[in-house]
């Protein structure tokens, strides 16, 4: 896992190479199409990722996206009325039957399909009516971390293109390097605080919410820790009943106009006693582990969870147990 996630900056750099073309002119077809509706179809981190695109494709674009529940389709037979909507399905194996089986379905109903997917033969690929390759490269640890990263930069990459959008391009160009200075944050702080954590509560906002998503997710499969992802718009809404003396939080506070809300959401949750964990750029001051930037702050959640990963792996070995192979896990999950 380690490995791996530090691999996330050549990764990026070979889908700027190999497959920036192919979503350039996929960017261009949506542009000209025009789509009113977009559809994702994804599970466990590529579902996260799927979330960071509703976000962006949301904010830039305008385009509202809906999560689909493949057992409307797989499970129901639903008829969909997406003819001539956007249907995007996100995978690393691409072979899970429900994934392909809806997008089978939702391309006969005249949705146009997109796979963004780590194996391009694979049969979720050739379910789809485009295919780009996220360039990831074999991934071995069952926690996805390289392959989670290029499915947030192939969004992004679609967005801007779509939007054909020069500053964030030229952000991904550089973004590579960024990850390399994210990967060099010293995030050991949070290893001495959840050592021995059994639960946590993890907060985000906005394109940050798909990196809390995904930390929670990692906090249980690598680290055997209860967590949770909440919004910091919901966290007042009930979860805030279960925090008690040194309940520990970690709360993402990238760049944005969410930043000010989580910050001092951090600050009230340290009254009442919380152990906060509170990950933020340089500039703000209250911070207890610091957010490399990148050159758009739309990225900003990309540099955030490299960081993560490997603060999380080392956790995971800290806490004795082997972040490449979490118990009762497999690499593929199979459901229909």
């Amino acid at each position: 896992m380690l490995e791996e996630a530090l691999y996330a900056a050549e990764a990026v750099a070979a889908q700027h190479m190999y497959a920036d073309e192919g979503l350039a002119a996929l960017g261009r077809e949506l542009a000209r199409i025009s789509p009113r509706l977009a559809l994702t179809v994804a599970r466990g981190s590529s579902d996260h990722a799927a979330s960071y695109f509703a976000y962006l494709a949301m904010q830039r674009l305008g385009v509202p996206v809906v999560s689909l529940p493949m057992s409307i389709v797989t499970l129901h037979q639903s008829p969909l009325a997406v003819s001539g909507q956007l249907a995007v399905a996100v995978s690393q194996s691409g072979q899970s039957p429900d994934l392909v089986d809806t997008m089978k379905a939702l391309s006969a109903a005249g949705a146009h399909t997109v796979a963004l997917v780590n194996k391009p033969g694979s049969p979720l690929a050739e379910a789809c009516h485009w295919a780009a390759p996220l360039c990831a490269g074999e991934e071995k640890s069952v926690a996805a971390t390289k392959s989670y990263i290029t499915s947030l930069s192939a969004v992004a990459r679609l967005v801007a293109h779509w939007q054909n959008d020069a500053g964030l391009l030229a952000a991904l160009e550089n973004l590579p390097k960024r990850l390399s200075e994210a990967a060099a944050q010293d995030w050991s702080v949070a290893i001495d605080v959840l050592k021995p954590a059994e639960r946590i509560m993890v907060v985000g906002r906005g394109l940050g919410f798909a990196v809390a998503l995904e930390a929670a997710l990692k906090f249980k499969e690598t680290c055997a820790i209860q967590a949770e992802a909440f919004s910091g718009a919901e966290i007042k809404h009930g979860p805030m009943a279960l925090i008690d003396e040194g309940y520990p939080l970690l709360i993402f506070a990238p760049r944005g106009p969410e930043q000010q809300g989580l910050v001092a959401l951090a600050a009230e949750m340290r009254g009442r006693g919380a152990k906060v964990l509170l990950a933020a750029p340089a500039e703000v001051e209250s911070r207890d582990l610091t957010l490399a930037v990148a050159d758009d702050e739309a990225l900003d959640p990309l540099l955030a969870i490299q960081s993560f990963y490997l603060m999380a792996a080392r956790l995971s070995e800290a806490r004795g147990l082997n972040p490449d192979v979490p118990r009762h896990l497999s690499k593929v999950t199979c459901t229909r």
